[in-house]
């Protein structure tokens, strides 16, 4: 008996010296959950205190991973503990992983980023209300800047609606509402087409060709738009703010919102655009093509901009951070690089809650040597509102139309000197428009309404208006905003002008 256990013994070690050791690049180095033990412990007191279901976090540095773990359950209802293979839906990581696509395609000869995106589309187009069209290109696109309004529609498993083509979402909501270029507005949309270029320009679907081009070339098994055959049992249930599993949903936009990834594959792929060039990664993109995508093209808000897929911000510190988050029913995601470190940071979580930022703001601390506060300040306290005082060129009657993909509907402002303003949709009645502000030429507030849409109208909503100044004429988008609920509604924008009588 002894000598059978020796043999077996001797074979074992045999074997795992022919085998031999795990790539460096693929450990994550067992001395790294000291270095980071104050970050566990706060995973796991935020856990508790918020009841959050699962944490997944993946650090990597200098083309190693440094430490990569999962806390919680990943699926609470049948036990499955949180690992970092376990795939997380990832929200607007998406669009990163996307923009991997394009670029793949556009270091093939097969797009070119300032050319119209309309060139790469069928028969539905999108359709400019102001501006020139061919100003709309797939760079703008790509950066937030071609005029497409704020965008987002769900559709869950256990309701009768189900996404329409692509060619039907363009018609009812392709529509450029500011001049392309004239500035920053965040849109869904843009990305959901993207995934349409991809896939027309190809010859596959979206689907297929981020598996087939990105995903596999780059290593990442665990990683699908939406959840990929075989990979079922793989997936973080995504959980309500009661505590419940939410239904799966789908989106009109699955380019911008739809794939999922483990940790471990997230990281890998923030790896891949720190330029790491690991051995088992194809070189899918060449170093010009990553650094073009890294490269803002538009700038927003306080010290940020946006290139090709990414956010681009500088910490007080003066690191740059390339960046992109995620958030939407049951799900709250964060993927940082800091190239000039090559460090590569993922947090990610099966619900809505600000943990994952404290999780990456705290290793980057670690890391980078700094504090906490010297992040880019995204989300800095605001004031109490003052009361509206509108300039003297707003004061008056303005008359125009909301156009839908049914019809157009009269719309009339009456804006007082007081700053009350009234709002008539068709022949509904009067009412106040709320929340109002008039910042950069812009008039934005909210008001009930009905546009008579079917979409719309699947969920209670209220009308959102954010229309711009030009001379004696106000446009821009009036969007159908679903109201809070369990579950995350839509938001559908509606091309809207209005003339000063």
């Amino acid at each position: 008996m002894r000598k059978l256990t020796s043999s077996i013994l001797i074979l074992f070690t045999i074997a795992l010296m022919l085998l031999g050791p795990a790539p460096q690049y693929l450990k994550a180095k067992s001395s790294a959950p000291e270095r980071f033990e104050s970050v566990r412990a706060l995973i796991r007191k935020q856990m508790a205190e918020q009841q959050i279901p699962s944490v997944a976090v993946a650090v990597a540095r200098d083309g190693e991973i440094l430490w990569e773990e999962g806390f919680g359950w990943a699926d609470r209802e049948n036990r499955t503990p949180a690992t970092e293979h376990t795939m997380y839906s990832l929200a607007s990581i998406s669009k990163p992983i996307t923009a991997t696509g394009l670029m793949v395609l556009k270091e093939r000869g097969k797009i070119d980023l300032d050319k119209p995106i309309n060139d790469y589309l069928g028969e539905a187009k999108l359709r400019v209300w102001i501006g020139n069209i061919a100003d709309a290109t797939v760079r703008r696109v790509a950066n937030h800047s071609s005029g497409l309004p704020v965008h987002y529609q769900f559709f869950y498993e256990d309701e009768l609606y189900r996404p329409p083509s692509m060619d039907e979402t363009i018609l009812r909501y392709g529509n450029i509402v500011a001049p392309p270029g004239e500035g920053y507005e965040y849109s869904n949309f843009g990305y959901g087409v993207l995934g349409y270029v991809i896939s027309r320009t190809s010859g596959k679907s979206y689907a297929d060709f981020m598996r087939e081009e990105v995903f596999l070339p780059l290593g990442m098994t665990r990683a699908s738009v939406n959840i990929g055959p075989g990979l079922e049992k793989h997936h973080a249930i995504r959980y309500g703010p009661d505590g419940l599993p939410i239904p799966f949903y789908d989106f009109d936009h699955p380019a911008a919102s739809a794939v999922y990834s483990s940790a471990h594959d997230l990281v890998r792929f923030g790896m891949f655009h720190l330029k790491a060039h690991l051995p088992d990664q194809k070189a899918i993109l060449s170093d010009q093509a990553i650094d073009e995508m890294q490269k803002p093209t538009i700038t927003y808000g306080n010290n940020q901009g946006y290139g090709i897929g990414w956010a681009i911000s500088w910490r007080r510190s003066g690191h740059v951070v390339v960046s992109h988050t995620g958030g939407m029913g049951g799900v709250t995601t964060v993927l940082n690089l800091f190239p000039s470190e090559r460090i590569a940071i993922v947090a990610l979580t099966n619900s809505r809650s600000g943990i994952v930022s404290q999780v990456a703001d705290a290793v980057a601390s670690i890391l980078l040597g700094d504090s906490a506060a010297n992040r880019p300040q995204q989300n800095q306290q605001r004031s109490e509102p003052s009361a509206f005082k509108p300039p003297v060129e707003l004061v008056g009657t303005w008359e125009g139309i909301i156009h839908t993909y049914k019809e157009e509907i009269p719309f009339t402002l009456q804006i007082q000197e007081s700053g009350d303003i009234h709002a008539r949709l068709g022949n509904q009645l009067w009412t106040l428009l709320n929340m109002v502000s008039f910042n950069n030429g812009k008039l934005n507030g909210r008001m009930m309404g009905d546009v008579g849409t079917e979409d719309a109208n699947r969920r209670p909503y209220a009308l959102s208006l954010s229309l711009k100044l030009r001379g004696n004429v106000l446009n821009g988008a009036v969007s159908a905003i679903s109201s809070p609920g369990k579950r995350v509604g839509n938001a559908l924008s509606y091309w809207a002008e209005l003339k000063k009588k």
